[in-house]
């Protein structure tokens, strides 16, 4: 069993994404952190940083103390090595996966985020600051839609890289993101969408939107 702290963000969906994928059995155990529970000393003991999510294993690999993994790229990492799926065995394969997995991390994540804040929930509207982050998340879009040109998804088959990046582009319509001037991108974005182990992961806590 895998405890899952989680709380329906788009980094909070990555990770019930894969474990619906991937068919690991997971308990939900919400964190607000519209309340600052993610600061509370038990949950910073799993989570050094104070960021959802964070999952602990009670069941690892090796069969000892449980593990506990933070930071959504490394849980997906976790999770896919775990389960043997959506991450190829191979030298080449996983490279690539893993290269798309820290641009998310590094790039889409991060700069959308910014964006985010400054467009949509900033007081004080700082032109230079939204037009900055406007300009990158409309960049790394472009880089986005260069990459699934002629691919139904961003390395060969469905995998952890995909599952990081979907739900950062589940924010198109609140950051005001025309998918219309991306159209790899939205035909990706709208066929993953059908997948029914990502829309359960999606959906997972939703009546805690707010």
């Amino acid at each position: 069993m895998i405890d899952l702290h989680y709380w329906p963000t788009p980094n909070g969906w990555k990770i019930s994404i894969a474990l619906e994928e991937m068919a690991l059995p997971y308990r939900m155990i919400p964190v607000e952190i519209g309340k600052g529970a993610n600061f509370e000393p038990a949950f910073l003991a799993i989570s050094p940083n104070g960021r959802i999510p964070a999952i602990v294993d009670f069941e690892p690999e090796d069969g000892g103390a449980p593990i506990s993994v933070f930071e959504s790229g490394a849980i997906l990492l976790y999770l896919a090595e775990k389960s043997g799926r959506f991450l190829p065995p191979d030298v080449r394969g996983r490279s690539e996966v893993v290269q798309w997995l820290m641009w998310q991390m590094g790039g889409l994540g991060p700069m959308l985020g910014q964006h985010g804040h400054f467009a949509l929930y900033a007081k004080d509207k700082i032109e230079y600051a939204i037009g900055r982050y406007r300009r990158e998340t409309e960049r790394l879009y472009g880089v986005l839609d260069r990459r699934l040109a002629g691919r139904d998804h961003l390395c060969g088959d469905y995998s952890i890289a995909d599952m990081a990046c979907w739900p950062w582009v589940v924010t198109n319509k609140a950051q005001d993101i025309d998918l219309g001037a991306f159209p790899n991108v939205r035909r990706w974005y709208d066929t993953l969408k059908q997948r029914p182990a990502l829309r359960r992961g999606y959906d997972l806590g939703k009546e805690l939107r707010g």
